[in-house]
């Protein structure tokens, strides 16, 4: 069984003025010149926006749910909800604001909480705590940042009936 080749059957939409020979170069039909001009037109805004989506990988959190409420506002502007506008407005233009996270501080907050991870008994939680107990909460608010943030993702993995309530 062999498969048949797939031809592409070209509309003439305009006589040219050309005589049809060798000297005659194919012209597009209308259908496939659109298309072309609409990749193009997709791949260069998507070339364009990469900067700005790179800018704001960090702000992503700020910027959802700005986004949000701005476009509820917007949708919703005659009733009471339209009250919704003002804070998107207010999370959208902060979102500039928020200092980003370099990798390098990306990758060594990674490494932190892997090492963290290997206290995984409650008993060295305890006494993990009891360590950053003894120094002031802004020399250790990262570390307890990453231990809060575990104990959340352990927690959510349970079933709920199953806890300790």
């Amino acid at each position: 069984m062999v498969l048949r080749v797939r031809r592409r059957n070209l509309v003439v939409w305009h006589r040219s003025a050309v005589p049809p020979g060798p000297a005659a170069a194919p012209r597009l039909t209308r259908a496939r010149r659109i298309r072309r001009l609409l990749r193009t037109g997709v791949l260069l805004t998507v070339v364009g926006l990469t900067p700005l989506a790179r800018a704001l990988a960090g702000r992503w959190r700020i910027l959802l749910p700005g986004a949000v409420l701005t476009v509820t506002g917007i949708m919703l502007r005659g009733g009471p909800a339209g009250v919704m506008l003002l804070p998107g407005l207010l999370l959208l233009f902060s979102a500039p604001l928020v200092p980003a996270r370099p990798q390098a501080d990306r990758i060594r907050r990674s490494a932190l909480a892997r090492e963290l991870a290997g206290y995984s008994t409650p008993a060295q939680r305890r006494d993990l705590e009891a360590i950053l107990n003894r120094y002031p909460d802004d020399m250790t608010r990262e570390l307890r940042d990453i231990l809060a943030g575990q104990r959340r993702t352990a927690r959510s993995h349970q079933f709920p009936a199953i806890g300790r309530y």
